[in-house]
C-alpha cells in the first residue's frame, strides 16, 4: 500500500462490518476532529479502526465463509439428487430402447410419475377423488334411508287411519227439519218518560231552546248517531299501583303546600326538587362510574391494582386462586381481568375491541396450505447450556458477544438440517428478571426444549419454564445437559421430576428426554431427530401465499438503521414493501435480513426476520399484520396509541391525604426515581420489573420513563424536572446528553449485566434511609474508693472489671441493679496523668459530669452508639 493512498469512509465500514456513526464517534474520541461521513481515511486511521474493529470484521468474515460452505453443500447435494434422477430416466429409457421378439405392449411408463412432486399431487388428487366419492355414496345412502323410512312412516300412518275407521260404530240419525211458525204475539213496551220544561219568567211561545253540545268525533272514531247523538263514554282504563303510589304522593304534596302558598313559592319549590333528584341521580351514576374500569387487553397486574386501588399483591394472590402464577407487570389477558375485577366488585370495559376489530386476518387457502417447519423454544435455568446447545446445533459462537456469559435477550434464528429441513429457535433468557420474556417464548412456540444441567437440579426458573409450558399447552421435549461431567446424574433429574408429576417416557411416561452435551454434540442429533417426531404428530401447517402474520420477538433503536425488530413470521409471506401494523405502530417493511446479517428478500411461515421500516419500537409479544391499506394503518395505530396514552395516564397514582399521613407517620419516607433505557424493549421491561419489585414501605422507586435506544438530551432534561437517575442497559449517552447531564448534575448510571444494575440501585436505595442506631458495652467497672475534692467534686476510686473504658465513653451508674444516672465522664487519670483509656485488670480515677452522688460498691458501665447502615 502506497504511503499517500486514502479510503472512503463508506467502503471502510462495509469492510470492517461497522456503522458510520461509530466510525465517526471512534476517530473523534481519537483526536480526528474534522472526520465526518463523507471523508477520506489516511493510513494511520485506517490502521487505527483495524485494530480496533478486527473482531466484527473477522465475525463477518467467518459468516461469509460458513455461508459460502452451506451454499456449496446445498449445490452439490442438488446436483447429485439431479445427477440420480438422470440415471434413473436413462435406464428406462435405455429398457425401452431395447428390441424383443415378439414385441407385446404390457403397459406405459409415465416418466412424469417418476417425479416427486408430480407423484405426490396425483396422489393428493386420488385422495380427494376418493374422499369425494365416499362423501357421494354416504350422502346418497343417508337420502335413500331418509326416503325409506319417511314411506315407512307414512305407511304406517294410513294403516293407523283405516283400522280407527273400521273401529268406528256410525250411528243412524235422522235429521231435523227445524222449528214451525204458528204465530206472532206482541209484547207491551214501556214508553220513556218525557221531561217537563221548567217554567221561567220568560216563558213565551217565542222562547229560545237550550242548545245541545255537539261533540264533534275524532279522527278516525265512527260517527255514532250522525254527529247528533251523544258518544258512549269510554271505559277508563285501570290504573296500576305505580300510578296509584303516584297519585297519593302529589295529593299529599299539594295539601302539605297549603293553599296560602303562591303559585311562585311552588314553582321555586318544585324545581329546587328536581335539581336535587337530578344531583343524586348524577351521583348515583358517578358511584357506578367508578366500578366501571375501562382498560385496553392484556393489562398488568401493576395497572390493574392502581386502577382499582388495590395492593398489588392482592392481585397476584386473587390470579394464584385461579392456578395463575404472575409476577407485578406481567399482563392478564381477557378473561383473567374480568374475573378478577369482578372479584374486588368492579366491571371491564374492554375499549380496544373495535380497534383489534378492525383488522382481520386473511383466512388460509385449503389449495395452497403446506407443512412449515417448528418453531422450538429452548428454556431452563440460567447457566444450564441452553445457548451452548443452540451454538452447537447453528456452528455458531453467541456467547463470546453476550455480557457475563448470560444471555439477556430473546434471540430467533433458523436453522437448515443436513437432509434439507428447518427448525426455528428461540432462545429465552434463564435469570429470574426475565420472567415475561419466557412467557413469551411460551406463548409462540410449537415446542419447548427444556434444559436442564445433570451435574445440578431442577432450579426454581426451570420450574418456571415447565409451568409456562403447561400453561400455553405446548409438548415439552426434556434435554439433560452436560451429561459428560464427572458429577452428572440424569436419573436424579429424572426423579425429581416425577415429584413434580412429569413422567419421561424411560420412566413410562409420556414426556420425551435425552442426554446430550452442547460442548462435545453427544446426544444432539437424536434430540433434533425427537423435535422433528413430535413436528410431525402436530401436523404444523400454514398457507404461504396470504398476507403475514406473526409476532414481535424483539425490538430495538439502531443508532444507523433506526428502529429493528426481531420478527417470527407464523403464517403467510412478510416481502419488501409490504405495508405492517405492529402494535402502536406501522410501516412499509424496507429491508429484511436473516440472524446473521445477511439480506433476505421475503420471510415464509415460521421463519426469524430483522424488519426496517416501522416508526417506532412495538413491544415485545406484540402482534403483527400485513395490511393492504398504509392509510388505514396508520389510523389503526395512532388510535392504539392514543388509548395505550389514556392507560397510562389512568395508572399514574396521585397522592392522596392518605398517603401524605402515611408518610408523615413513617417519618423518613424517600423516593427513588428512575428513567431506563436499553437496547431493546424485552430487557427495558425486565430491567424495570425488577427494579420496581425493589420498592418498600419506607423507600418508593418510580420508573418515571423507560424506552429503547440510546440516552438522549431529553431524558436528561426530564430527569433533571423530576430529579430522577438514569439507568442505561447496554446503550450510551450521546455527547449532547452527556454535556447536559454534566451542567445539570443528573447521575447517569451505565450497566451491560442485569444483576449488577439491580444490586446497585438496590444498594443506593439503601444509602437513603436513614441509618439504625445500636447500643454497644464496651465495658464494667466497680467503685472501689470515694474521695471528695472541693472545687472538683467526688472522685471515684475504680477497677475495670471487663473490656475498657474510653475518656469518651458514655456511662451508666448501676447501684443495686437500678440505673441511677446517666451521663459522660468529665475526666479519666490513671495515678496523676490523664489518659485517654484503661483496660481490664487496671486501677483509675474518674468523676462524672455534674454527677457527685457516687458510693463506694456502684457499678459504672461504659457504652457507646454505634451507627449501622439500614437494610432493604
Amino acid at each position: 500500500m502506497s504511503e499517500g493512498k486514502q479510503r472512503r469512509l463508506g467502503a471502510v465500514a462495509t469492510d470492517l462490518n461497522v456503522g458510520k456513526a461509530t466510525i465517526v464517534d471512534f476517530l473523534k474520541g481519537k483526536g480526528f476532529a474534522d472526520v465526518n461521513f463523507n471523508s477520506k481515511l489516511d493510513e494511520n486511521m485506517y490502521n487505527l479502526l483495524v485494530d480496533e474493529f478486527a473482531a466484527d470484521r473477522k465475525l463477518k468474515m467467518e459468516a461469509e465463509a460458513k455461508a459460502e460452505i452451506l451454499q456449496a453443500r446445498k449445490d452439490e447435494r442438488m446436483a447429485a439428487a439431479e445427477e440420480k434422477e438422470e440415471e434413473k430416466k436413462d435406464e428406462v429409457i435405455k429398457a425401452a430402447a431395447e428390441k424383443v421378439e415378439g414385441p407385446k405392449v404390457k403397459g406405459t411408463i409415465n416418466l412424469e410419475d417418476l417425479n416427486p412432486e408430480v407423484r405426490k399431487k396425483k396422489l393428493a388428487e386420488e385422495k380427494a377423488k376418493k374422499e369425494k366419492e365416499e362423501a357421494e355414496a354416504k350422502a346418497q345412502a343417508a337420502a335413500k334411508a331418509d326416503a325409506e323410512a319417511k314411506a315407512k312412516a307414512e305407511a304406517e300412518k294410513e294403516a293407523a287411519a283405516e283400522k280407527e275407521e273400521s273401529e268406528v260404530i256410525k250411528a243412524k240419525v235422522e235429521k231435523l227439519a227445524g222449528a214451525k211458525v204458528l204465530g206472532k204475539m206482541e209484547l207491551p213496551v214501556e214508553k220513556p218518560r218525557e221531561k217537563k220544561p221548567v217554567a221561567t219568567s220568560n216563558d213565551s211561545a217565542d222562547k229560545k231552546r237550550k242548545r245541545k253540545r255537539v261533540r264533534r268525533p275524532v279522527q278516525g272514531e265512527p260517527n255514532v248517531g250522525g254527529g247528533k247523538g251523544n258518544r258512549p263514554r269510554d271505559k277508563k282504563p285501570e290504573l296500576t299501583d305505580e300510578e296509584i303510589q303516584k297519585q297519593i304522593k302529589e295529593t299529599l304534596a299539594r295539601l302539605s303546600g297549603g293553599s296560602s302558598k303562591s303559585k311562585g313559592a311552588k314553582y321555586r319549590r318544585e324545581k329546587r326538587q328536581a335539581i336535587q333528584e337530578r344531583m343524586e341521580a348524577e351521583e348515583e351514576q358517578m358511584e357506578l362510574e367508578k366500578k366501571i374500569l375501562r382498560v385496553t387487553e392484556f393489562v398488568t397486574a401493576n395497572e390493574l391494582a392502581k386502577m382499582m386501588d388495590v395492593p398489588v399483591n392482592d392481585i397476584i394472590a386473587a390470579c394464584m386462586s385461579l392456578g395463575l402464577f404472575v409476577s407485578i407487570n406481567q399482563r392478564l389477558d381477557a378473561e383473567t381481568l374480568s374475573i378478577v375485577a369482578e372479584e374486588f366488585g368492579h366491571e371491564i370495559q374492554f375499549v380496544s375491541a373495535e380497534v383489534q376489530d378492525s383488522v382481520l386476518e386473511e383466512e388460509d387457502n385449503p389449495d395452497a396450505v403446506v407443512e412449515r417447519p417448528p418453531i422450538v423454544t429452548i428454556m431452563g435455568h440460567v447457566d444450564h447450556g441452553k445457548t451452548s446447545l443452540l451454538d452447537y446445533i447453528r456452528d455458531a459462537n453467541v456467547i463470546a458477544g453476550e455480557a457475563g456469559g448470560i444471555t439477556q435477550h430473546i434471540g430467533a434464528y433458523g436453522v437448515e438440517l443436513e437432509d434439507g429441513r428447518r427448525i426455528a429457535f428461540l432462545d429465552t433468557p434463564g435469570h429470574e428478571a426475565f420472567t415475561a420474556m419466557r412467557a413469551r417464548g411460551a406463548q409462540v412456540t410449537d415446542i419447548v426444549i427444556i434444559v436442564i444441567a445433570a451435574d445440578d437440579s431442577v432450579m426454581p426458573q426451570t420450574r418456571e419454564a415447565i409451568n409456562h409450558a403447561q400453561a400455553a399447552g405446548v409438548p415439552m421435549i426434556f434435554a439433560f445437559n452436560k451429561i459428560d461431567k464427572p458429577g452428572a446424574n440424569a436419573d436424579k433429574i429424572r426423579e425429581e421430576l416425577s415429584q413434580m408429576n412429569i413422567l419421561v417416557e424411560d420412566w413410562g411416561g409420556k414426556y420425551q428426554c435425552e442426554e446430550i452435551s452442547a460442548k462435545t454434540g453427544k446426544g444432539v442429533e437424536e434430540l433434533l431427530e425427537k423435535v422433528l417426531l413430535e413436528a410431525e404428530l402436530l401436523e404444523l401447517k400454514a398457507d404461504p401465499t396470504k398476507r403475514a402474520v406473526g409476532t414481535i420477538i424483539e425490538s430495538e433503536l439502531d443508532k444507523g438503521r433506526g428502529y429493528v425488530s426481531t420478527v417470527l413470521v407464523q403464517a403467510g409471506r412478510l416481502k419488501i414493501g409490504d405495508i405492517v401494523l405492529a402494535g402502536s405502530y406501522s410501516g412499509k417493511v424496507k429491508a429484511l435480513f436473516n440472524e446473521r446479517g445477511q439480506a433476505m428478500q421475503s420471510a415464509g411461515p415460521s421463519m426469524p426476520a430483522q424488519l426496517l421500516g416501522l416508526d417506532g419500537a412495538p413491544s415485545s409479544g406484540d402482534k403483527f399484520n400485513v395490511m393492504e391499506d398504509e392509510r388505514e394503518a396508520r389510523e389503526i395505530a395512532a388510535r392504539r396509541l392514543q388509548l395505550q396514552r389514556e392507560q397510562g395516564l389512568r395508572t399514574q397514582k396521585h397522592i392522596t391525604l392518605d398517603e401524605i399521613g402515611r408518610r408523615i407517620a413513617i417519618g423518613d419516607f424517600q423516593e427513588l426515581n428512575l428513567i431506563v433505557k436499553g437496547d431493546v424493549d424485552g430487557s427495558v421491561e425486565a430491567l424495570s420489573d425488577s427494579l420496581l419489585k425493589l420498592s418498600t414501605e419506607k423507600i418508593a422507586v418510580n420508573i418515571i420513563m423507560k424506552g429503547v435506544g440510546q440516552i438522549s438530551e431529553s431524558d436528561v432534561l426530564l430527569a433533571s424536572a423530576s430529579d430522577a437517575i438514569i439507568i442505561g442497559f447496554q446503550v450510551r449517552p450521546s455527547v449532547n446528553a452527556r454535556k447536559v447531564a454534566d451542567q445539570e448534575q443528573i447521575q447517569i448510571k451505565l450497566y451491560s449485566i442485569i444483576y449488577d444494575a439491580i444490586e446497585e440501585v438496590k444498594a443506593a436505595m439503601e444509602g437513603m434511609l436513614a441509618p439504625e442506631f445500636e447500643e454497644k458495652i464496651m465495658g464494667n467497672i466497680e467503685v472501689r474508693e470515694v474521695f471528695k475534692i472541693s472545687r472538683v467534686g467526688t472522685i471515684a476510686g475504680c477497677m475495670v472489671l471487663d473490656g475498657k473504658v474510653n475518656r469518651n465513653t458514655k456511662v451508666r451508674v448501676i447501684r443495686d441493679g437500678i440505673v441511677v444516672y446517666t451521663g459522660e465522664l468529665a475526666s479519666l487519670k490513671r495515678f496523676k496523668e490523664d489518659v485517654k483509656e484503661v483496660s481490664k485488670g487496671f486501677e483509675c480515677g474518674l468523676n462524672i459530669d455534674k454527677f457527685n452522688d457516687i458510693k463506694v460498691g456502684d457499678i459504672i458501665e461504659g457504652y457507646e452508639i454505634v451507627e449501622i447502615k439500614a437494610k432493604l
